[in-house]
């Protein structure tokens, strides 16, 4: 990892650690809130409860469902059910009644509400709008992009960080003879800290391949511009990012 590198991923964390608040709420529960903004913009919260002298419950108590409940998300049909069930199941986050959770042992803590919390941000993402039913979830649409221009890719694979943290990603295409190993992200609803979290992912897991990869991403701009400054913070990261409406730039380099 260089100097650079090293320097992003222990700030990220540094941030994480003095942004974050814990709240005893009795003995064996505490409310944990987050840097993490729901399209709200209020911060995400996790609640950990000890359910033996090494294995923690951490949930989000509801908020999650409840929030796409009330954007009508749960009638839209089978195949938000199973982009749903798939991204939980990719970050190791069951439902549980209206609840996402995920036990941990003590040395997992870390880790686990780290799944936990990246599960929350993209639901959240993924299902930000109460959008009418015909209209598809904004990770089909970029698959049915993939698959109009041939390109190859598995979805939804779990890359492993240089900081020991596990991140998901949206799209791996393979290396080819002419290009290598490519990461495709997509962000639904672009926001600052989604920003942060992506740079973040991009480095901690470009550190700890060891090979040569190309980050990109691509954003949604169906409903606000993209501003240059956000595109800018992708790029002194080496993150090519487009907005939605230019995704024909860079269909060459995904299908080489």
């Amino acid at each position: 990892m260089n100097a650079d590198a090293t320097l992003l991923v222990n700030s990220y964390l540094s941030w994480i650690q003095r942004t974050v608040t814990a709240e005893a709420l009795n003995s064996t529960t505490a409310e944990l809130t987050t840097p993490f903004l729901d399209r709200h913009n209020d911060h995400l919260q996790i609640y950990s409860e000890k359910l033996t002298s090494d294995l923690y419950l951490l949930t989000d108590d509801g908020y999650i469902l409840a929030e796409l409940k009330s954007s009508g998300v749960e009638s839209r049909g089978r195949r938000r059910e199973e982009l749903f069930a798939r991204l939980l199941a990719g970050h190791g986050v069951r439902l549980v009644g209206d609840e996402l959770q995920v036990e941990a042992s003590a040395h997992e803590l870390g880790q686990k509400a780290h799944s936990l919390l990246q599960a929350m941000l993209g639901l959240d993402d993924m299902f930000v709008l109460a959008q009418p039913r015909s209209e598809p979830v904004f990770t089909d649409t970029v698959a049915k992009f993939l698959d109009a221009h041939d390109i190859r890719y598995t979805a939804q694979v779990k890359f492993s960080g240089r900081s020991g943290l596990d991140h998901l990603v949206d799209f791996v295409i393979p290396k080819s003879r002419s290009a290598p190993e490519r990461v495709l992200q997509v962000v639904n609803h672009p926001r600052r800290d989604r920003v942060e979290n992506l740079i973040f992912l991009a480095t901690d897991t470009r550190a700890a391949r060891g090979m040569a990869i190309n980050y990109h991403v691509l954003l949604n701009d169906a409903r606000q511009e993209i501003s240059p400054d956000m595109i800018s913070a992708f790029h002194a990261y080496d993150v090519s990012a487009e907005p939605w409406s230019r995704r024909e730039e860079i269909a060459e380099a995904l299908a080489a």
